[in-house]
């Protein structure tokens, strides 16, 4: 695992050369990744992490995809689950899960709209917005991009990413953000932080993209923050009420877009930390926090590595009990949240918030 952690890195600072001042992670030096996940995963954790990963497996469908009921064969879901297997090391085609991660891969490819080149979404498990699943479509195959030896899936996912990305910045609207479908009309946060995260990940990973694209993004994003109220962010400019999901998701767009310091990421900061699992200082912004848990902690955990050691260390102890608490199923191999949300999605998220200290996905390399 460390060997893999070191050749990760080594090629990711390569690639960041190639990024000018466009979508790239920060390298914070002073913020050692090994002395900020040092003990983080407890053994109880990694039973925990362990006996997950074993459910996606036995869980994985015949034509590599995941996701339940409404939500089989669900693009977003797959890519999730995929990445819940990277985040633990396992690359496609190696490592004890390697055949999930590139049967999921050969879905996601399988999947792209005849109709639309570089669209990713399988119509008969997007039932709302297939943009989202665009965003975490995209994300996985540039997570995976150099991690692919066989040559005949390796070509095919560079040519698919490459129309992923053109689409994605084909498709900015005109306030910088993205919404729904496939096309520039309106904007909300929850789509336009998948997309640019996943523009982001493409770029690290040597993929063209105008630095234009994360300067729009940035100012809508910042037009979507309660920035002289609460700090937090709503779903649309000046729109609805500041949340909890909302608000990780406003904080990593602006990561994910170059923005890591300032009054706008502090203030963002400190809304989520109000939201701290086992504190309650929410008040009646609860209630939207339960409906999108496992979202908001998808983000809000990506937010605290980022901005390192002060936040992280009070951060993910915290979800990380919490998570270990919520499992559900004949050995609590599984999370979910009170039926209504694809078991698939919540336990893939859930293993990727509690694998972040490996620091083993490109895209959160530190």
């Amino acid at each position: 695992m460390a060997s893999r952690r070191k050749f990760l890195t080594r090629g990711l600072g390569s690639l960041l050369g190639l990024a000018g001042g466009g979508l790239v992670l920060r390298g914070l030096a002073q913020d050692n990744p090994e002395n900020q996940a040092r003990g983080m995963i407890t053994a109880a954790t990694q039973e925990t992490i362990d006996s997950g990963l074993a459910y996606l497996e036995r869980q994985q469908h015949e034509d590599g995809s995941w996701g339940t009921n409404q939500y089989t064969g669900n693009v977003a879901v797959t890519a999730l689950c995929g990445l819940a297997f990277m985040a633990g090391g396992h690359q496609p085609g190696r490592g004890r899960y390697g055949r999930c991660v590139s049967r999921a891969l050969q879905f996601v490819l399988a999947h792209e709209d005849r109709n639309t080149p570089g669209f990713l979404n399988n119509p008969r498990a997007s039932l709302h917005g297939p943009m989202y699943g665009h965003g975490f479509a995209t994300l996985f195959l540039a997570e995976a991009h150099g991690m692919v030896n066989e040559p005949q899936m390796r070509d095919q996912l560079r040519g698919t990413l490459d129309r992923a990305v053109k689409l994605l910045i084909k498709t900015q609207n005109t306030e910088g953000g993205w919404r729904y479908q496939p096309r520039p009309n309106d904007a909300d946060i929850s789509v336009t932080i998948c997309q640019i995260m996943a523009l982001r990940a493409a770029r690290n990973a040597g993929f063209a993209v105008p630095k234009k694209v994360a300067d729009n993004c940035i100012k809508y994003v910042k037009e979507c923050q309660d920035l002289h109220g609460t700090g937090g962010f709503y779903y649309q400019r000046r729109v609805g009420q500041a949340g909890f999901a909302r608000t990780a998701a406003g904080v990593v767009a602006l990561y994910s877009a170059g923005l890591y310091e300032g009054e706008e990421v502090k203030k963002g900061l400190d809304f989520l930390m109000r939201f701290k699992p086992g504190d309650n200082r929410g008040g009646g912004l609860f209630g939207e926090h339960q409906i999108h848990y496992y979202y908001g902690h998808y983000y809000a955990a990506q937010a605290m590595w980022i901005a390192g050691p002060r936040y992280w260390r009070e951060w993910y102890p915290a979800v990380r009990n919490e998570l270990l608490s919520m499992r559900q199923g004949g050995q609590g191999e599984a999370w979910w949240f009170d039926g209504r949300f694809c078991r698939h999605y919540c336990t893939s998220m859930a293993l990727i918030i509690l694998q972040i200290p490996n620091n083993y996905l490109p895209i959160l390399q530190r």
